[in-house]
């Protein structure tokens, strides 16, 4: 218990200034293309968050795909965006994080019930 306490006292930005360093490497990073925390997972490498993204609105995972494309376009040229559109960026504001988590509760509760995942049950 006292380990875990002390790992979540270490990653805790406001406990401990590497950690903060860190994060605020990361977002200055995001906000050059104009990416959130978020748009980093990758649908095709972990399940849960493919049907996380799945059982978002349409408009969330639009704007998620236009995110993408810009930065991959800001890329491409070597490009950063501008300061203003640096400045008005959210980094850390999660639109997936409490979705993933929904998925996550209820492969677990089939799997303690014995039922089949979400993701491998099939219509006969």
């Amino acid at each position: 218990m006292a380990s875990s306490s002390l790992m979540q006292s270490l990653l805790n930005p406001s406990k401990n200034w590497f950690a903060a360093q860190h994060m605020k490497a990361i977002s200055n990073r995001l906000r050059k293309y104009g990416l959130r925390y978020d748009d980093l997972f990758d649908p095709k490498e972990h399940l849960d968050i493919k049907e996380a993204l799945e059982r978002l609105p349409q408009e969330v995972i639009d704007a998620r795909n236009q995110r993408l494309k810009r930065a991959m376009d800001l890329s491409m040229k070597h490009e950063y965006l501008p300061d203003d559109l640096q400045k008005m960026q959210t980094p850390f504001r999660s639109y997936l994080h409490e979705m993933v988590d929904l998925v996550e509760k209820e492969r677990a509760e089939r799997k303690a019930l014995g039922a089949l995942p979400l993701y491998q049950r099939t219509i006969p």
